[in-house]
């Protein structure tokens, strides 16, 4: 898989494109050690309008989604069954052949972004699949940083990735399993010198895969500081993701 496919294919699905409450007032991007909050959160289903809460894999409380300001169109249910398939799925479930056959659809899907606890400068991306079998992601997500208010995105921010990808066709995420990615805004922790204006994390699934009408925003809330950011692979745990991220050396 090159770098440049996964970074600019794309097929036709639907999305609704959520972008949520950001984090509590002034603790958003800054580099102090304030207590972590969520960043947002969004999903095929919104459910967690209903409580006006739900939870985020990495335990930290995730706010309630409101509708995008400028997202792509509505998305159907991520419920357990998704477009994985209905009824029993076998060893589809867990199937890594399968996965790499079988594309994640976003409807399937749900995406959390979240602040690592005790790094203020990272936040941690989670993908879960929500449906009955295995699906395939690309190594990383596709990510930028940008002004919310930007009408092009032609000063958004693009992270350094890992160098010398290759192997598998796509990153296997099994039914009811996450994936998460690292992206570090700000690995030196400089205060002076960072890009001036950002504001919301832009995250699409799967670059392979998906339109960019399926990107969904993350606000990061005034004052995130952005500087040379990183961004590592999808892995199953958030310390090796963290890993990946620090390994990050190549600008896509």
């Amino acid at each position: 898989m090159s770098m440049k496919s996964a970074l600019t294919s794309a097929a036709v699905l639907t999305l609704g494109a959520l972008a949520l409450t950001a984090c509590q007032p002034g603790t958003a991007g800054t580099a102090g050690g304030s207590s972590p909050s969520a960043v947002a959160s969004s999903s095929g289903a919104g459910t967690a309008g209903a409580s006006g809460t739900s939870s985020s894999t990495s335990g930290l409380p995730v706010s309630a989604p409101s509708a995008s300001s400028h997202g792509g169109g509505t998305g159907g249910s991520g419920g357990p069954g998704g477009t994985g398939g209905s009824g029993s799925s076998g060893g589809d479930a867990t199937s890594d052949s399968y996965a790499y056959k079988h594309p994640c659809a976003p409807q399937q899907l749900s995406v959390h972004v979240v602040r690592r606890s005790g790094a203020p400068s990272q936040r941690v991306i989670e993908v879960r699949n929500n449906g009955s079998r295995s699906c395939g992601l690309s190594y990383f997500p596709l990510v930028s940083l940008d002004n919310a208010k930007a009408a092009d995105g032609s000063q958004a921010v693009r992270p350094l990735i890992p160098s010398g990808l290759g192997g598998a066709p796509a990153y296997p995420v099994y039914a009811g399993r996450t994936a998460y990615a690292v992206i570090d805004l700000d690995p030196s922790g400089a205060t002076t010198g960072t890009v001036a204006g950002v504001d919301e994390l832009n995250v699409l699934a799967d670059g392979d895969h998906m339109p960019n009408a399926a990107t969904l925003n993350f606000p990061l809330g005034d004052g995130a500081l952005v500087l040379k950011p990183k961004l590592g692979l999808y892995r199953d745990n958030i310390a090796d993701a963290v890993s990946s991220m620090q390994s990050a050396d190549y600008q896509s």
